[in-house]
C-alpha cells in the first residue's frame, strides 16, 4: 500500500509539473520518446526480421505515434502525459528484452 502511495505521489507530481510548463515539456516529450522509440526499433530489428520481431517493431512504432499524434493533436494535458509515459516505458520495455 505504501508502494502505491509514493508511485501515485510521483505521477502526481510529475503530471503538475508537465501540465505548468506544458508547451516546453511537449516539445522536450516528442523529442525524448522519439529517440527512445526509435533506439527500441534498433534494438528490435537488431535481433532479425521474424514475425515476432516485426509486430515488437509495429507495436513499438505504433505507441511512439500515438504519443506524438495526440500531443500534435492538441488533446487534453493528462492523456498527453498518460501517452508520453506509456511509450517510454514500452519503448525501455522493447529495448531491455532485445538485448
Amino acid at each position: 500500500m505504501l508502494l502505491k502511495q509514493i508511485i501515485m505521489t510521483l505521477y502526481n507530481h510529475t503530471f503538475e509539473k508537465f501540465d505548468s510548463n506544458y508547451f516546453a515539456s511537449a516539445a522536450l516529450s516528442i523529442l525524448v520518446q522519439s529517440c527512445l522509440g526509435g533506439a527500441a526499433a534498433m534494438a528490435v530489428l537488431a535481433n532479425g526480421t521474424s514475425l515476432t520481431q516485426m509486430i515488437q517493431l509495429v507495436l513499438v512504432v505504433f505507441i511512439s505515434m500515438l504519443a506524438n499524434t495526440s500531443i500534435l493533436a492538441q488533446m487534453k494535458h493528462k492523456v498527453v502525459f498518460n501517452a508520453v509515459l506509456a511509450s517510454m516505458i514500452s519503448s525501455i520495455f522493447f529495448i531491455i528484452i532485445n538485448l
